[in-house]
C-alpha cells in the first residue's frame, strides 16, 4: 500500500452511546499507510471509543468512517486490536495462546505453530513458548499478546493503553520493543495512551483530545526518525516536544466545559 494512502479516514463522526450524552463530536481522523498515531487526552474524551469505531467493535452514530478502504467490519481481517489487558487464556501455554486467532481462522496446526513461534522470537520470548500464564510476569504476558496479534499480519494495529499497568522500566523496554516490531513488520498504528513520553517516543503524530464532548483539541508533528532506541529519551529535543504535548493537555484542562 502506497505510504501516501489513508487506510482511516474518520469524517465528522459522533458517538453516543444510547441515549446518554455524546461522546465524540465532529471528530475527524486520518491514518496514513506507516503513521504511529496516538491519541491523548483526560479520561472520557473518547479515545478508546475511536478504537472501537475503527475496528468496528461499536458504529458511529452520524459521520463517515472508512477503514482499508472498506467499512470496518469488512476490514476486520486486516486489523488487530490490543487491549490494556493482555486477556491470556491460563489453560493454554504461550505458543498456544498466540495461535488462537489463527486457529479461529482455520489455519492448519503447522502453519499456525510456525507463525505463533516466529512471532513469539521476534519478542523475546522464544524459551518461554512452553509456559503457561500464571509463569509468565505482566510485561512477557503483554509480550504474548503482541505476537498473537501479529500473527495475523495485520496492516493495522489498534491499541488501547497495552503498557498502562506495567512498572516505568518494562514500560519503556516494550516501547522500545514495539518501535522495533514495527520496523520489521510494517503495521500502520492507532494507540492510546495517558503518558505524553510515551506518546512522543512511539508516534509520527500525537492527536491530543479535549473532552465533553469529545473533540480534537490540537494536532502534533513528532519530528524524529525511526528506528527509535532508548539515547532518543535522553536528547534535548525529545523533552523539548513532550513540554509541548504537555501544555496542550493543560489548555484541555482549562478550557473543558
Amino acid at each position: 500500500m502506497d505510504a501516501a494512502e489513508a487506510i482511516v479516514k474518520l469524517r465528522a463522526v459522533q458517538k453516543r452511546y444510547g441515549d446518554g450524552p455524546v461522546v465524540l463530536e465532529r471528530f475527524d481522523l486520518t491514518v496514513r499507510a506507516g503513521d504511529f498515531v496516538s491519541l491523548i487526552g483526560p479520561s472520557g474524551c473518547g479515545k478508546s471509543t475511536v478504537l472501537k469505531l475503527i475496528s468496528g467493535l461499536s458504529p458511529g452514530t452520524s459521520g463517515d468512517v472508512n477503514v482499508l478502504g472498506t467499512t470496518p467490519r469488512q476490514a476486520r481481517d486486516r486489523q488487530a486490536f490490543i487491549f490494556q489487558d493482555a486477556t491470556l487464556l491460563p489453560w493454554l501455554t504461550a505458543q498456544r495462546n498466540a495461535e488462537v486467532p489463527l486457529r479461529l481462522r482455520g489455519l492448519g496446526q503447522v502453519e499456525r505453530s510456525e507463525r505463533a513461534a516466529e512471532m513469539l522470537r521476534l519478542v523475546g520470548l522464544e524459551e518461554s513458548r512452553a509456559y503457561y500464564p500464571r509463569q509468565l510476569s505482566g510485561g512477557m504476558k503483554m509480550r504474548v499478546s503482541l505476537a498473537r496479534a501479529l500473527t495475523l499480519q495485520p496492516e493495522l494495529l489498534l491499541l488501547d493503553e497495552p503498557f498502562g499497568a506495567l512498572d516505568e522500566m518494562t514500560r519503556h523496554r516494550l516501547n522500545e520493543e514495539l518501535v522495533m516490531l514495527r520496523e520489521r513488520t510494517k503495521f500502520a498504528a492507532v494507540f492510546v495512551t495517558h503518558s505524553v513520553a510515551e506518546a512522543v517516543f512511539l508516534s509520527n503524530r500525537i492527536v491530543v483530545m479535549a473532552a465533553n464532548p469529545g473533540r480534537t483539541h490540537a494536532e502534533v508533528a513528532v519530528p524524529f526518525a525511526y528506528p527509535r532506541g532508548a539515547e532518543l529519551r535522553e536528547r534535548p529535543e525529545f523533552q523539548t516536544k513532550v513540554n509541548e504535548v504537555t501544555r496542550l493537555l493543560h489548555e484541555v484542562e482549562v478550557v473543558a466545559p
